[in-house]
C-alpha cells in the first residue's frame, strides 16, 4: 500500500515580529508609515483593498487589509519600538519579504521574528 499523500488546501503563511531600536522620526510619521505599508503589499505580491490608520499619542497604528488578509504596523516612538504583523494566504504572495522590507523601511537594530504556518492539509 502506498502513503498516503497531502495536499495543501489552504496556504497560509503570518509573519509577526518586534523592532527594537527603530527610527524615532519614521515611527511618529503617519504618511511615511501608510506608504511603507502600500510598498510591502506591493513587494509581497499581495492585494491591497484598504489602509486605515491612526495617530494614538506619539505612536502611530496603521492595518492594511489585502485581499489575501492584512499587514499592520503599531509604533511606541518614545521606546523606538515597534509591532508588525503580516498575514498572507495564497502560495502566490511573500509575506515574509514584506516583513523584511519594513523592518528596513524602520531602520530596526533588533527584530524578534515568528513565522506561523496557516495551512490545511487534506489526505488524497
Amino acid at each position: 500500500m502506498w502513503p498516503l499523500q497531502r495536499n495543501i488546501v489552504v496556504f497560509g503563511k503570518h509573519i509577526v515580529g518586534n523592532l527594537y531600536e527603530c527610527d524615532v522620526d519614521k515611527l511618529t510619521d503617519l504618511s511615511y508609515l501608510v506608504n511603507v505599508v502600500k510598498e510591502a503589499a506591493k513587494i509581497g505580491n499581495m492585494t491591497l483593498l484598504d489602509i486605515k490608520s491612526w495617530k494614538i499619542g506619539k505612536g502611530v497604528s496603521i492595518i492594511g487589509i489585502v485581499l489575501e488578509s492584512h499587514i499592520s504596523i503599531h509604533t511606541w516612538p518614545e521606546y523606538g519600538f515597534a509591532t508588525v504583523d503580516v498575514y498572507s494566504c495564497g502560495s502566490h504572495t511573500d509575506p515574509e519579504e514584506a516583513f523584511n522590507y519594513i523592518v528596513k523601511s524602520l531602520n530596526a537594530k533588533r527584530i524578534e521574528k515568528k513565522v506561523f504556518l496557516r495551512n490545511y492539509e487534506v489526505e488524497i
